[in-house]
């Protein structure tokens, strides 16, 4: 999609996606609840709004109209949660002179729930993004990164769960393969693990054991690869079995709303991504009814 076209022609309250039935599996019997996920994906260090004059992103964007807009969702609904898919850093001298500290610090005040990691989240080396960690007070999720031969292993985690309102929600990362991205002498001894055979594992584990309502992945793959032989989050959604919704990030992909896609059991999978540089804030809401017939609505709100 064009993203001037997309940019003017989005309205703050922007084309809901009406998916009527939407089956999630949910076993238990719960008073009809909402839940609310609210997502950005890189973001890139930009903090202030794009100047009035801009070529693409005339007065959009910033992190202020940002904490606004998640604060009034928030008093809608209090069952709602604040996610990233990465790509926090690099883009602007925010980022060069304080090396994520801001960044880190401004997703606390507008109380993000977790994010995953993205290419450009190494910039500095895995010594600047360890450096960073305890600016956040969020956590870090990604399952197919092993960082277990580096100075970042035990800083991450591969799922972090949330009960809200007896939902109970399963939240996990996927981070894309670093090689050819990122230079090794930044991320060292990292090991990258199939993201596949890694969704399919953690999602499992969060269905049968964990006993998941709502299980939710953080991709920083990218949204569709047409010409290269690539991971991404179309294919991710088509091989999984459990997952509802896809958080995607890395290909700046412009979604006025979610893709649907067919998972291996031909059940509907969410698949969103809002861009980049904060110019879009991306809304899903999720309708416990106390039935396999859940219902979500899915919305790109521009900041």
């Amino acid at each position: 999609m064009d993203r001037r076209k997309f940019i003017t022609n989005t309205s703050a309250t922007s084309a809901f996606l009406g998916l009527g039935g939407l089956t999630l599996g949910s076993c238990s019997l719960y008073k009809p609840t909402k839940i609310t996920i609210l997502h950005t994906n890189d973001v890139h260090s930009h903090i202030d709004p794009f100047p009035s004059d801009h070529s693409d992103f005339p007065g959009l964007g910033g992190l202020a109209r940002r904490a606004t807009l998640v604060d009034s969702i928030r008093k809608e609904n209090p069952n709602t949660l604040l996610f990233d898919a990465g790509d926090i850093f690099q883009g602007t001298p925010y980022f060069n002179f304080f090396g994520g500290e801001l960044e880190f610090k401004l997703m606390n005040m507008l109380k993000y729930d977790a994010a995953t990691i993205g290419n450009h989240d190494f910039d500095n080396g895995i010594e600047g993004l360890l450096a960073q960690v305890p600016n956040a007070k969020f956590d870090l999720i990604t399952a197919n990164y092993d960082f277990s031969n580096t100075a970042l292993n035990g800083y991450t985690k591969p799922y972090k769960t949330y009960t809200l309102n007896n939902i109970k929600i399963g939240v996990y990362g996927i981070g894309i393969e670093l090689k050819g991205l990122v230079t090794k002498k930044l991320y060292k001894e990292t090991k990258y693990l199939n993201p596949f055979e890694i969704a399919i594992d953690i999602e499992t584990k969060l269905k049968e054991e964990e006993k998941c309502d709502l299980i939710i992945c953080l991709s920083h793959l990218g949204y569709e690869y047409t010409t290269e032989q690539k991971p991404d989050d179309i294919t991710l959604a088509s091989k999984t079995k459990y997952t509802n919704l896809i958080i995607g990030g890395h290909t700046h992909t412009f979604l006025e709303k979610p893709t649907i896609v067919k998972n291996a059991e031909n059940r509907e999978v969410l698949v969103n991504q809002v861009g980049c540089f904060g110019i879009n804030l991306g809304r899903v809401d999720f309708y416990f009814n106390g039935s396999t017939n859940t219902n979500a609505n899915g919305v790109s709100i521009k900041v």
